[in-house]
């Protein structure tokens, strides 16, 4: 992992705005960034000081770190404390920065639908004193600020915190003090583009990243929800076992297997499914 000159990256299944993720456009051009034209959708990595920190104009607005709207957000943190209640989740994270409640919401229909005698939802690992990853979106209720997961799993490899904390750093730092031609810091890879935030390296299906080991049903599922025409709520697992001419069980078992490798994530329900773009 290289973090000098055009920092390029590695990836823990987080990068988060890596290759496509739209922090940035292109190479390095060594002007200071829009922040008004990038997009609200953009994934991004941060700490939970920052999440705490956000500022929010009016209760309507969107929030705001380092004075870009963020809705899509990624963060990693010890758990603390784990409530499970009848409609959610809660969990305690804590990254050294400040501590957040995490909530991940209980469908009540799909909790008993018994796949394959398993539960859609895959939470194994998510024990107190351990590790997560979440993805989510923050929210505020009651002036109490939490987060809403889309998907949320533990960190198998310790390395992970260490890149997260340092693509946070770097995000930060981009958005605050320009990229690195700005500030006159030309490396000897200082003008690439792939595996920039927002560059043009093609993440997923045969991309720079490339697919974890998952099974064919799963490919085929991915392959299918990256090309088939559809608006920001994805795509429904009728209309993907429909499109794949796949039955319905293997559809949902292609999907738990995308939802643990966090290439895909819940949408407005659990059998509701978009991309996690990266």
């Amino acid at each position: 992992m290289d973090y000098g000159g055009g920092y390029s990256t590695t990836s823990y299944g987080a990068q988060g705005g890596a290759g496509g993720g739209g922090f940035m456009s292109g190479s390095q051009g060594g002007s200071q960034p829009n922040k008004n034209t990038i997009s609200r959708d953009t994934l991004r990595p941060c700490t939970i000081k920052q999440v705490l920190d956000a500022s929010q104009p009016h209760p309507d607005a969107d929030f705001k770190i380092d004075d870009v709207e963020v809705q899509q957000l990624t963060f990693v943190g010890q758990i603390r404390n784990i409530s499970t209640q009848t409609t959610n989740i809660t969990y305690k994270l804590d990254d050294g920065t400040g501590t957040v409640e995490v909530k991940q919401w209980i469908d009540s229909e799909a909790s008993t639908m018994d796949l394959e005698g398993g539960n859609s939802k895959n939470n194994a690992g998510l024990v107190e004193n351990e590790w997560a990853r979440v993805w989510g979106r923050l929210k505020a209720f009651n002036n109490r600020r939490h987060v809403g997961a889309h998907v949320i799993r533990p960190v198998t490899d310790k390395m992970e915190i260490t890149y997260h904390l340092l693509e946070a750093t770097y995000v930060h730092l981009f958005f605050t003090r320009g990229p690195l031609e700005a500030s006159g810091e030309n490396g000897a890879n200082g003008g690439q583009t792939d595996g920039q935030y927002g560059g043009d390296g093609e993440m997923g299906m045969g991309g720079a990243r490339g697919m974890p080991n998952v099974g064919p049903n799963a490919r085929r599922v991915y392959q299918c929800l990256k090309e088939s025409p559809q608006n920001n709520e994805g795509l429904n697992v009728q209309h993907i076992a429909a499109s794949l001419r796949m039955p319905l069980t293997e559809v949902m078992k292609a999907g738990d297997e995308l939802l643990t490798q966090s290439l895909i994530f819940t949408t407005v329900d659990d059998t509701t499914w978009a991309i996690l773009e990266f």
